[in-house]
């Protein structure tokens, strides 16, 4: 046990982070990976974002007793954060938020911790953290005395993720029809739920799939013309989603973050570019061959995705999918990236 020394910032961990029903929950979910690894040592977070507006995802932060104050968008906005909470660390997950807010927090002072996807674009921080696969292979030039933490080795997962990569994958009937889970992150801003419910309905093959949506979603899924041997079920977002993940024959996925933690779990993936920024993403991990590649999500609404159909039809495949996912995250990149934080910015009396 070791206790990490005071700085001059005694308050909490403040993560300010994008969520909502168009930009979806794929940054607060990363950062409350965050938080839990934080909360296990002792170290106080709050949230600032607009969790209220999907309620599901507020309620994962109360069930962690997380308080959340409003969004923040400005540097103001944020600056009074900093006065009334006086944060030892400042964590960003943001497209929205301009360069200006990354400034007002460094000048102010706080530590500050940066998750981001696709280069720098402009904002400073003192660590970046860029989880996508491969990303340690691209030469980001950071600012002096910076560090940035790339790769799958620091992809942050959940408390639920990890415990999932430790159980044991029920057993399978060989002569059932093959286990579906399609979700496609926890508000489905690009609507790609019903195309890919279409798209197994008219597949020929048998499926039993379970599609998490809500609304009008919900509905469309629901809808679906299926032929005898298939089935479409739909249940509403759920904290048990990795028990799902894991029972699961075949999960269909957008190529966000998600996919790293269906990776952890071991799943055998089929992914979907949803929107321009996936493409990366989804290049990667089907270069990788850690997940199928179905396609884009306006091509699959013209029918195209024989991915599909290989998915359901070859075990052998699905199996070689899991090995090759699970091999690359092993569940433990929070770890090192708190360690990181802490050696870097000894953080308020804590005993670890």
């Amino acid at each position: 046990m070791s206790r990490v020394p005071p700085t001059s910032h005694a308050g909490p961990v403040l993560v300010s982070c994008d969520v909502g029903p168009s930009s979806g929950v794929g940054h607060l979910m990363r950062c409350l990976a965050l938080a839990e690894e934080l909360q296990h040592r002792g170290l106080p977070v709050v949230f600032a974002a607009d969790a209220g507006s999907v309620p599901w995802a507020a309620a994962r932060l109360e069930e962690r007793s997380l308080e959340c104050r409003p969004a923040a968008t400005t540097p103001d906005e944020h600056l009074g954060l900093l006065r009334d909470l006086d944060p030892w660390l400042v964590v960003l997950d943001s497209y929205r938020l301009p360069g200006s807010v990354y400034d007002a927090v460094r000048a102010a002072g706080h530590p500050l911790l940066a998750l981001v996807d696709d280069g720098l674009s402009g904002r400073s921080a003192d660590v970046y953290l860029d989880q996508n696969l491969g990303a340690e292979r691209v030469d980001v030039p950071v600012p002096d005395g910076a560090v940035r933490l790339a790769g799958l080795d620091y992809a942050l997962m959940r408390d639920d993720v990890v415990a999932a990569r430790g159980a044991t994958r029920p057993p399978r009937d060989p002569s059932a029809a093959p286990r579906v889970l399609a979700f496609f992150g926890g508000t489905d801003p690009f609507g790609a739920a019903p195309v890919v419910a279409d798209l197994l309905g008219r597949s020929g093959r048998r499926f039993d799939a379970t599609f998490v949506c809500t609304g009008e979603a919900a509905a469309r899924v629901g809808a679906v013309d299926v032929s005898e041997g298939q089935r479409i079920a739909v249940i509403a977002p759920t904290p048990r989603i990795s028990e799902h993940v894991l029972a699961a024959d075949v999960v269909l996925s957008a190529a966000g973050s998600s996919v790293w933690e269906l990776m952890c779990v071991g799943a055998a993936v089929g992914v979907v570019c949803a929107a321009d920024n996936q493409e990366p993403g989804y290049e990667a991990v089907t270069a990788a061959d850690a997940a199928v590649g179905l396609g884009h999500l306006e091509d699959l609404a013209s029918g195209a995705a024989e991915g599909i159909g290989r998915l359901l039809d070859d075990e052998r495949l699905r199996e070689r999918l899991r090995t090759r996912a699970r091999s690359m995250v092993d569940g433990r990149g929070r770890t090192r990236v708190v360690d990181e934080v802490l050696r870097r910015f000894a953080g308020p009396a804590t005993l670890l």
